[in-house]
């Protein structure tokens, strides 16, 4: 279980990297082609839009994934280890029924429906359905880093280690 979080750790924090640099050069190029150039770009804005959605979406599976999301853990640090196992367990679990019925149910039905309907980006002329087919692969990264932080067990001496080390 190490190995695969490692494994989509390294992939998805190298995904974000690249879609913040991509949405960097794309809001460079904006600014450029509008006041150096003074020939706006077209595409830039509703581009920009889609990776800013992409970035916001893949970073909160990222952070969910780090333990980085946000959460009120006041009374959670004041219980045994074992009670706070417990409460984390049940916290999962809620957060693998919003991601699993919201984000990938949910976000599989827009995307079925966008391509359905052939909507299509004004600018861009990109597929909407591609545009949204981030929620459902978000939610299916969530409900990942769930079900693995479930099945980790907190005890060293009880965990079995994939990775060597």
């Amino acid at each position: 279980m190490n190995k695969l979080r490692l494994t989509l750790d390294t992939w998805l924090g190298h995904l974000v990297v690249s879609i913040l640099a991509a949405m960097t050069l794309n809001v460079i190029w904006q600014v450029a082609s509008r006041y150096l150039l003074k020939m706006p770009s077209s595409f830039t804005d509703e581009l920009a839009r889609y990776l800013l959605i992409w970035l916001g979406l893949f970073g909160a599976a990222y952070a969910s994934g780090q333990g980085h999301h946000l959460s009120i853990d006041l009374l959670v640090n004041r219980l045994s280890p074992r009670q706070k196992r417990r409460v984390n367990v049940v916290i999962y679990c809620c957060v693998i029924l919003f991601a699993a019925s919201v984000m990938v149910v949910g976000g599989l039905r827009l995307v079925y429906l966008t391509f359905a309907l052939n909507q299509t980006s004004a600018a861009l002329d990109l597929p909407l359905g591609v545009v949204y087919a981030a929620l459902p692969a978000s939610g299916l990264l969530v409900v990942a880093y769930k079900v693995m932080d479930i099945l980790d067990d907190p005890d060293p001496k009880r965990r079995r280690m994939f990775v060597k080390g």
